[in-house]
């Protein structure tokens, strides 16, 4: 869905003052929190605002102040931190969900939409127990991990690869081929439980 001008021209400079919030070295990874004033009524963020927790009423839209970078319909928050090169690591611990999203998106992705159903977001869900790749809102199924308690993305942006990684072996699952063109965020969306996120870490060796 397309944004109108306004909104879009809106996000596109709050994405802007994101670029290059964080200095990196060549081995560790961005560092990011999750960004309150972006996320869904439906979502509490906890432990510093690198973690969220799903609520099965949240708060009353009505209560919230007017923001155009929180998304409305669908209960999905982005991180602070937009990426634009470099390869970065991060990790997410999973509680007591069975239905998540986890992946990156353009900074100025539609807040009317999800990730996983446009073309300017990249993500692995977490579903009926089983993994699958979304984009553009096609799915296609990935083998060889289970129910995570934590699991890695491997974000390599010259490349434009997106990566879901078993911590456990510490081992690519699957990649996923991108299409960036411009900054990205991570983003993730969750219906049931919690997701902490764990950023700023070293690549780990061997990927």
């Amino acid at each position: 869905m397309a944004l109108p001008f306004g909104r879009s021209l809106c996000l596109s400079r709050w994405g802007a003052k994101r670029l290059g919030v964080a200095a990196v070295d060549a081995r560790r990874g961005v560092s990011f929190k999750l960004e309150e004033k972006t996320a869904h009524s439906s979502l509490a963020l906890f432990k510093g605002d690198t973690g969220v927790k799903y609520g099965m009423v949240g708060l009353e839209p009505t209560k919230l102040a007017p923001n155009v970078e929180r998304f409305r319909d669908w209960a999905v928050v982005l991180a602070d931190t937009a990426v634009t090169s470099g390869r970065h690591y991060w990790e997410v611990t999973v509680k007591r969900s069975q239905q998540f999203r986890i992946g990156v998106a353009d900074v100025d992705i539609s807040r009317d939409s999800c990730i996983g159903v446009d073309d300017r977001s990249w993500v692995f869900i977490y579903a009926q127990r089983k993994w699958h790749t979304m984009l553009a809102n096609e799915k296609a199924p990935i083998e060889g991990i289970g129910q995570p308690e934590k699991v890695g993305l491997l974000l390599e942006y010259e490349a434009q690869k997106l990566s879901l990684v078993d911590v456990s072996r510490v081992a690519v699952v699957h990649t996923l081929q991108t299409d960036f063109r411009g900054p990205v965020v991570p983003a993730f969306a969750l219906w049931d439980g919690e997701l902490l996120t764990h950023s700023g870490l070293e690549v780990p060796e061997g990927l």
